[in-house]
């Protein structure tokens, strides 16, 4: 899309008359290419690859051997002639020597991927040369695959799932499984870095492109397979009553039970047939996953998500029925999908379905989810939010999570606090908070900007979660909710389905508010410091009284006053970041009122400060 003339004149002047953030000079590149504009719109010149996967693959549950064929599309869009192709082999981090930021069990160490057989353009590979590093595998190409030309890619392959040691894909418990990252792809390849080379280590997360997917999946009779994409089949691996369960939760708002513990009991839920093929379509997404067993209870509903079009998603929760936790999951995963739709980002689920499995772990996946059982209807809630909000980020805007955590779990974190408290108005969530309160501007904190891969433990968590969420929260505060949902959406529109890098969000986000938020991107997201507020005076005025509020860190954070009268009445009173964007230490609050001020309290659930002893002012 293009920007009016006169705006785009204004943001212009105004981007060159305010502060200019510090853009490392392989960023600045995609400038002078035309790749990417200062604007925050893709550049004339932007491109990105995409292919088309058409994926047979059959899973064993009892032996864990996933087996199959790829067959790839790929497409090169770049202006570049690409002489070789980077394939990720995601299930390799459990090969024997491989590279992991986390240990695994012994017995969960395997051989990796096994490649029988590679055509590139009709043309045989020799796999016995082929030199994998692990998780990344280069192959040379005999004919250069020249700008806007497509390659024809075959693989034939096998590996075993992992048993244990599961991150974020394995078996689950014995006849249910969570296969993700199942199929050796072709990495990205982009206008900022070239091939992807980051080896995937089990702790940053993923980059890939996005791609249409045509799969089969086959399994034994009696399992259920869930996955990324559409079921065009079911007809043929379900039986009657289930198809139609099915298709009926698909159009309705209620809960549909499509499996219960009575029809585990009963039985002859697939097809007859010793093995049943269940196919998948899903177009335009970065990922394809699946899960299956063969003893899980299914709910389903589904609700409208665009008013405009009618358009429903379908919503299901799959579990197993000793796990009690779970059986409010469905409740929470819709309201979850109506919050998102409706409420922030308000932007209509662009997805038909979403799952939420019951698994191992606390990850996102197109479609899908593998979350772990939890303690308490909290943590349930929250997780299941959490991982749902991801399908915006990364998924439908492409994020480059490796490098820009920030760009992915931010979001899900700021999406997790507010999303939380519609499902449960008595929640009151502060995940993320103490410990940055506590680790700011000590060794371990480093700025947000700060590539994902650079950083481990304490410092990973702080600048991919809370330090990045309460950024967006406080801008969304300022800006109010009309005009930040104004900016959210330039982002979306000018990035849905493209790879966005950092600056193309700060410059979106600038472009949508019609301001110059520099001064807060760059004291939130590229300087240390650490936030810190305090109390500094309390003086009667004829008015009622003045509270002096002290900023002693260097972090940007909201005001929140609650004053307690002699009567024990209470008031609150709150300021946004903006009272410090001229870079004032102090602001001063007035408290109109007739009464006596028995206690002043500073601070709110999600304003984090590293020396609270000085919020509270009590009166003699």
């Amino acid at each position: 899309m293009k920007l009016p003339a006169l705006l785009a004149a204004s943001l212009l002047a105004l981007t060159a008359s305010a502060q200019q953030l510090p853009v490392p000079r392989n960023l600045q590149a995609t400038y002078a290419k035309g790749t990417r504009a200062e604007s925050g719109l893709p550049g004339p010149n932007y491109w990105q690859n995409s292919a088309d996967y058409k994926l047979k693959v059959d899973f064993d549950p009892a032996t864990r051997r996933v087996a199959g064929t790829v067959d790839i599309a790929y497409h090169n869009q770049s202006p570049d002639s690409l002489r070789q192709l980077w394939f990720k082999l995601y299930p390799n981090l459990y090969q024997k020597g491989a590279p992991r930021a986390s240990g695994i069990s012994p017995e969960d160490v395997s051989e990796g991927v096994k490649i029988t057989r590679l055509t590139i353009n009709g043309q045989p590979i020799d796999v016995a040369k082929l030199r994998a590093d692990f998780t990344n595998l280069p192959v040379p190409v005999k004919r250069a695959i020249g700008p806007k030309q497509t390659a024809q890619v075959s693989v034939t392959y096998s590996y075993i799932l992992n048993k244990g040691s599961h991150t974020r894909t394995g078996e689950v418990e014995p006849n249910a499984d969570f296969v993700a990252y199942f199929f050796p792809r072709i990495a990205v390849y982009d206008d900022i870095d070239g091939w992807n080379r980051t080896p995937y280590l089990g702790s940053q997360e993923f980059y890939n492109d996005f791609a249409n997917f045509s799969v089969d999946i086959t399994v034994p009779r009696n399992f259920v397979v869930w996955a990324t994409g559409d079921l065009t089949n079911a007809d043929k691996v379900l039986t009657k009553k289930y198809a139609q369960r099915l298709q009926d939760a698909s159009t309705k708002d209620g809960i549909t039970s499509i499996i219960t513990t009575v029809d585990l009991k009963t039985g002859g839920i697939t097809a007859p047939a010793a093995q049943n093929t269940w196919h998948f379509e899903a177009k335009n997404v970065t990922d394809f996953v699946f899960a299956t067993t063969d003893h899980y209870v299914w709910q389903s509903s589904s609700l409208v998500v665009d008013p405009a079009t009618k358009r429903r998603t379908r919503v299901d929760a799959v579990y197993n029925p000793q796990h009690k936790d779970y059986e409010e999951v469905i409740h929470f995963a819709r309201k979850t999908v109506e919050a998102m739709s409706y409420t922030f980002p308000k932007w209509p689920f662009p997805y038909s379905h979403e799952t939420i499995f019951d698994g191992l772990d606390q990850m996102e996946y197109p479609m899908m989810v593998n979350d772990n059982p939890t303690e308490t209807r909290e943590d349930a809630i929250t997780l299941t939010d959490h991982e749902i909000f991801h399908t915006m980020f990364p998924f439908y805007m492409g994020i480059n999570e490796t490098k820009y955590g920030w760009m992915d779990e931010g979001w899900a974190t700021i999406g997790e606090w507010l999303i939380s408290g519609i499902i449960d108005p008595k929640l009151d969530d502060d995940y993320g908070i103490a410990p940055y309160a506590a680790a700011a501007a000590t060794e371990v904190d480093v700025p947000i900007v700060t590539l994902s891969t650079q950083q481990t433990g304490t410092a990973f968590f702080l600048n991919s979660y809370p330090k990045p969420g309460l950024g967006y929260l406080y801008v969304k505060d300022m800006l109010g909710d009309e005009l930040f949902t104004k900016a959210l959406h330039t982002y979306i529109r000018n990035w849905n389905g493209k790879h966005p890098m950092p600056f193309d969000f700060f410059n979106s986000m600038n472009a949508g508010a019609g301001r110059n938020l520099n001064w807060f991107w760059q004291r939130w997201f590229f300087e240390g410091g650490y936030p810190d507020l305090a109390i500094q005076t309390l003086t009667k005025t004829p008015t009622g009284y003045d509270v002096v509020v002290e900023s002693k860190g260097t972090k940007p954070v909201p005001v929140d006053l609650t004053i307690t009268f002699a009567d024990n009445s209470t008031q609150k009173l709150h300021r946004t970041i903006a009272v410090w964007e001229q870079g004032a230490r102090t602001v001063t609050v007035p408290v109109a009122t007739t009464k006596a001020v028995k206690q002043v309290k500073l601070g709110a659930t999600l304003v984090p400060d590293s020396y609270p002893k000085d919020n509270v002012w009590e009166g003699k």
